[in-house]
C-alpha cells in the first residue's frame, strides 16, 4: 500500500484496443516527490500507460488512484497532472507568454495571478528574455522550456513527460538532462518521464520500471537494475554498451562455456542444472597476458577509441564480445587476445530467462 500522500498508483492496469492487449496488468507505485522513468523499447507500452495516467486514454482495467482518489473516469483537466509532448505542442500564433498562459486564462484565474506564475516560471527555466517571442523564432532547446514552463504554471501534483527530449540534438539532449534533475530537485514534485534511451533513464531516475510487450519487467533505482537485474531482458537493456551474453550449459554456479572451459561464477546459485546464458557486462572483462591464459579467445574484429576509454570487439568464433578497456590500451586489428571473466561480476539467466543468482 501507499506509505505516502500525493502519490499516483497504478493497480493491475489493463489497456486494451478491441482484442489486443498492450498493457497487461501493471502494478505501479510511484512516491510523492519521485523521479520515475519509464523505459524500454519502441512499442512497448510506456507512452500509452503515461496517456492513461493523465487521463489522455481511457483504462480498461483496474485502478489508478492519485492522492487515494480514483481517477479512472476523472477528466484529464481535473486530474491535477501535466503533460509535456515530446513535439512541444506549442500554439505558433501565440507568445511565449500566451502560450504559458493560455491554460490558467481557461481557468479563470486572474490577470494578477497570472502574471506572477508566468514571471516565476519564467524565472526558473532562464526564459525571462522570451516571453514575447514567437516559437517559430526560437531554438528546440528554448521550445522545450516553454512547453515545461507552461506545465510548471499549473502547478500539478505530477508533472508527465513523453519522451520530451528526443528531437534535441546530442549536446542539447545532456543538457536539458540536466536541467531537469536540477528542475526536479528545486520543485520538488512527482515527475514521470518515459523514454526509449536507458542512458537517460539511468541518469535522472529515483526510479525505473522497465517494460517490455506491455509486461513491467523490473522496477527499483538505476544501479539496483544495473548490478541486479531480474532477467536477461533487463540486463540486456540497462547499460552502455549492452551486456554481452554467452550461451552454455550450468550446473548450479558452473556453466560451461562454448570453448569447453568450465566457469564457476563467484555468486550464490538458485538450483539449476541445463541451458543456461552467462551475462558479463564490457567494463567487467579484462585482457589476458596471453590469449591461451584467457576464459575465451578470440581476435580483434572493431576498435572504437573515444578518448579515456576504448572499446573492443572481439570475435570468439562467432561470438562477438565487447570489451571496455584504457583510452590508450596496446591493440590491433585482427590481433589475437584471450578474455578474463570477473566471476564476481557475472549474471546467470535460465532458459526461461530469469536470473538465476540470488542476490542478499
Amino acid at each position: 500500500k501507499p506509505i505516502v500522500e500525493n502519490i499516483p498508483l497504478n493497480e493491475n492496469i489493463v489497456k486494451k484496443y478491441g482484442n489486443l492487449r498492450v498493457i497487461h496488468g501493471a502494478n505501479l507505485t510511484i512516491a510523492d516527490g519521485e523521479f520515475a522513468v519509464l523505459v524500454g523499447p519502441s512499442g512497448c507500452g510506456k507512452s500509452t500507460l503515461l496517456r492513461m495516467i493523465s487521463g489522455l486514454e481511457e483504462i480498461t482495467g483496474g485502478t489508478l488512484t492519485i492522492d487515494k482518489k480514483v481517477m479512472n473516469d476523472v477528466h484529464a483537466s481535473e486530474r491535477g497532472v501535466a503533460m509535456v509532448f515530446q513535439s512541444y505542442a506549442l500554439y505558433p500564433h501565440l507568445s511565449v507568454r500566451g502560450n504559458m498562459e493560455f491554460g490558467l486564462k481557461i481557468q479563470g484565474m486572474s490577470k494578477a495571478e497570472r502574471d506572477a506564475r508566468v514571471r516565476e516560471a519564467a524565472e526558473t527555466l532562464q526564459i525571462t528574455d522570451l516571453l514575447e517571442r514567437k516559437p517559430k523564432a526560437m531554438s528546440g532547446g528554448q521550445r522545450q522550456r516553454v512547453a515545461i514552463g507552461r506545465a510548471i504554471v499549473r502547478d500539478p501534483q505530477a508533472f508527465l513527460f513523453d519522451e520530451p527530449l528526443s528531437n534535441l540534438d546530442a549536446k542539447l539532449r545532456v543538457q536539458m538532462r540536466q536541467e531537469l534533475t536540477e528542475l526536479h530537485r528545486r520543485l520538488k514534485t512527482t515527475m514521470i518521464y518515459v523514454t526509449h534511451d536507458q542512458v537517460e533513464a539511468m541518469t535522472m531516475a529515483d526510479k525505473i520500471v522497465v517494460l517490455q510487450a506491455g509486461h513491467v519487467e523490473q522496477v527499483g533505482a538505476p544501479m539496483d537494475l544495473y548490478h541486479r537485474p531480474a532477467n536477461k531482458f533487463v540486463a540486456g537493456f540497462i547499460g552502455s554498451p549492452a551486456m554481452n551474453f554467452i550461451e552454455g550449459t550450468a550446473k548450479a554456479a558452473i556453466l560451461n562455456l562454448p570453448n569447453g572451459k568450465a566457469f564457476k561464477l563467484a555468486s550464490e546459485i538458485k538450483p539449476y542444472e541445463g541451458p543456461a546464458t552467462l551475462g558479463i557486462r564490457p567494463e567487467h572483462l579484462d585482457f589476458a597476458a596471453r590469449p591461451d591464459q584467457g576464459d575465451l579467445q578470440g581476435s580483434i574484429k572493431t576498435i572504437e577509441r573515444l578518448g579515456a576509454d576504448s572499446f573492443a570487439y572481439i570475435d570468439c568464433d562467432g561470438l562477438v564480445l565487447t570489451i571496455k578497456s584504457d583510452g590508450d590500451q596496446d591493440m590491433r586489428l585482427g590481433q589475437e587476445v584471450g578474455l578474463k571473466l570477473d566471476p564476481a561480476r557475472a549474471h546467470l539467466f535460465g532458459e526461461d530467462g530469469q536470473t538465476l543468482i540470488i542476490h542478499t
